[in-house]
């Protein structure tokens, strides 16, 4: 990885460990998914991963996966991929593409968010993570948004990968 880049990630973290409110990767009671059924993660192959992928339009298609996962250490902190995690102060993000907006379990979403309407893609995810509170204003989510379009492509890639199930 680029120094500047490491620079930026660190920076970055750390600002949204500040506009969490809480340490990374751990969810208090109130936010936990305790209700939902427990069931196993979906452990995917390099190959599965890839034709998740691969499923994306372009560029999404084209997107690194392991910088995506470098990128998303921004948002680990207010964000869980597993299926069945908890949600933290922001809702895991398993199964989030094909979901409608501000319908996921029992997070707690904003107002604007549930009233979207539209379903989360790649292009959705794409301008959200750019700048949330352009998409809905009011919005919950504090994080000012990765402003680097490439690093916003291997994000999605990641995403795609990490959030998931394999293909049928």
């Amino acid at each position: 990885m680029r120094r500047p880049a490491a620079l930026l990630i660190l920076t970055c973290a750390a600002a949204a460990l500040a506009a969490c409110g809480k340490s990374g990767g751990q969810a208090t009671g109130s936010e936990s998914n305790a209700g939902a059924p427990a069931s196993a993660p979906v452990e995917l192959t390099d190959a599965q991963k890839a034709a998740l992928v691969a499923e994306l339009p372009a560029p999404y298609n084209k997107g690194d996966v392991a910088h995506g996962k470098t990128v998303f250490l921004i948002c680990k902190s207010c964000h869980t991929t597993i299926q069945g995690g908890s949600d933290m102060t922001g809702p895991n993000l398993w199964g989030v593409f094909g979901r409608k907006a501000g319908t996921e379990g029992s997070f707690k979403y904003s107002d604007g968010l549930k009233a979207a309407g539209w379903t989360w893609d790649a292009e959705r995810v794409d301008h959200w993570i750019a700048d949330p509170k352009a998409v809905v204003p009011g919005t919950k989510m504090s994080f000012v948004g990765v402003k680097n379009p490439q690093d916003r492509v291997d994000l999605i890639a990641y995403l795609k990968a990490e959030t998931s199930a394999p293909a049928k």
